[in-house]
């Protein structure tokens, strides 16, 4: 009886053109999987139609009187989560749709059409995949593992990460990276691995993806230790401290780190105009500091830290300041150099030299511009005068600035002494008008001074009236003769 049931499905597939053909579908867990079931167009009537999975019975089956039947565990009575859109029959497409798959989906189904004495079959793998993290937000510093999950697995499939669509490089020196599949990705949980996971799958030339989307949490500004802040000398700075939103810091603490010191660095003493946040912050979870008046010794690298869930969280940031230098100008030849210095040029690609200029109305402008880091000029004159600004540049762009103002001066311009021997002029005729003056009241202090003692003794006092009257009579009767 078997070796008679052969021979007809023999001779069934010779005759009738029946099909057997495996097709791999893969769906990531959550979304729709559509199994493909096409053939050639058959009659205008309706075939009979039943989808199935293996060691599973039935998923789904029309019969030729139009009625459709599900399967117990597909039963749309719960969710219905399969169908098979009619409109499509009249093209010969019976592919079967599968809403919000899940892990338990993922087998071997088998699409079957019948039409007379036609019979298409069809053998589909759906294959679900899913990306799981060990902790979809774990603390900055423990360990997460990400994994890339394919149900039923593909032998001999080949596995590749992306995070944020870029390809994903593990860390050096990571063993666990190395001794396990590549479906598996063990790392320590820092800012470098915040972002949508996705993995690609390749298999017989079919590919499947699957994504999730990890956060980690800890100090999120600055996102990297030996993060720069730019600053001039005299000017207010803020050094950024922020950690995840939800994460309150205890005891929150912040140093200066003494130089020389690469692995475990040394507080040092931290700068007097250096301001920590508030304790009653309406940001708890930001502990940025600040710096009132920056000098330039307040450069160099600090570290803020503080403790969430028992385990400290730090972050090393360095200060870079800024200044001009100005050479001391001649006073024969009016030239000045000025030098833009900054405590740390590793990032600094280039430099711009602006002049600021101010209207009447208060509105700021720029001047010329020029390249490099020293900025000579041969005379200073009224056109060149005024606010000089240094901009450093870096690869991405506008690191900061640091700006100086430029006097004009006697004796350092040539073209334009004029105006300033008319200050000198004013100010020698004030200071001659000042000791006139001076000499005047020191005469009226002593013939003051000489009345008083006069008026001391009277009787000397009619004696020298007397003398002084004769000799005036004396001298009227000569001129008479």
């Amino acid at each position: 009886m078997p070796l008679e049931y052969f021979i007809f499905g023999v001779i069934t597939f010779l005759l009738t053109g029946a099909q057997c053909e495996v097709t791999e579908v893969f769906a990531e867990a959550g979304s729709q999987a559509v199994l493909p079931c096409k053939c050639n167009p058959l009659y205008p009537f309706i075939p009979y139609i039943i989808w199935s999975k293996a060691n599973k019975g039935t998923v789904w089956r029309k019969d030729r009187n139009g009625l459709q039947y599900w399967g117990s565990s597909w039963s749309p009575k719960v969710t219905q989560r399969v169908r098979c859109p009619h409109s499509q029959f009249e093209r010969g497409d019976f592919s079967l749709q599968i809403n919000n798959v899940m892990e338990e989906d993922g087998g071997v189904y088998t699409c079957r059409v019948e039409h007379g004495a036609q019979v298409v079959e069809q053998a589909v793998t759906l294959r679900i995949t899913k990306v799981s993290v060990s902790s979809s937000v774990p603390i900055w510093g423990n360990a997460v593992s990400i994994s890339c999950n394919v149900t039923p697995w593909p032998h001999g499939a080949s596995v590749r990460w992306t995070l944020n669509n870029s390809p994903f490089v593990p860390q050096t020196g990571i063993a666990s990276n190395r001794e396990t599949s590549k479906n598996v990705v063990r790392e320590k949980a820092t800012a470098r691995l915040t972002g949508n996971w996705t993995c690609v799958v390749d298999y017989k030339g079919k590919e499947g993806r699957a994504s999730a989307a990890l956060t980690v949490r800890g100090v999120i500004h600055p996102s990297k230790d030996d993060f720069k802040v730019y600053t001039a000398v005299g000017s207010a700075v803020t050094l950024p401290c922020v950690f995840s939103p939800g994460l309150i810091p205890s005891n929150p603490v912040w140093e200066k780190l003494k130089p020389g010191f690469l692995f475990k660095p040394a507080p040092g003493h931290l700068p007097a105009s250096f301001s920590p946040s508030k304790p009653f912050s309406p940001l708890p979870y930001d502990q940025s500091a600040s710096l009132k008046e920056v000098e330039f010794e307040d450069e160099g690298r600090y570290r803020c830290s503080g403790i969430v869930e028992g385990q400290q969280l730090t972050r090393n940031m360095q200060l870079v300041v800024a200044k001009i230098h100005s050479s001391i100008p001649s006073k024969n030849t009016g030239s000045v150099t000025l030098t833009c210095q900054l405590t740390d040029t590793s990032e600094v690609t280039n430099y711009e030299w602006v002049h600021v200029v101010y209207d009447l109305n208060g509105t700021q402008s720029v001047g010329f511009i020029q390249k490099g880091k020293t900025l000579s000029m041969s005379t200073v004159t009224e056109e060149n005068q005024g606010e000089w600004a240094c901009h450093f540049y870096g690869k991405h762009g506008l690191l900061g600035n640091v700006t100086y103002h430029i006097q004009l001066m006697s004796g350092l311009s040539g073209q334009k002494p004029l105006g300033v021997s008319h200050n000198t002029a004013a100010l020698v005729g004030l200071s001659f008008l000042l000791l006139v003056l001076l000499l005047i009241l020191a005469q009226m202090y002593k013939n003051h001074q000489r009345r008083k003692r006069i008026f001391q003794y009277p009787a000397l006092e009619t004696i020298v009236h007397t003398v002084s009257n004769e000799r005036e009579e004396r001298e009227r009767n000569q001129v008479k003769k």
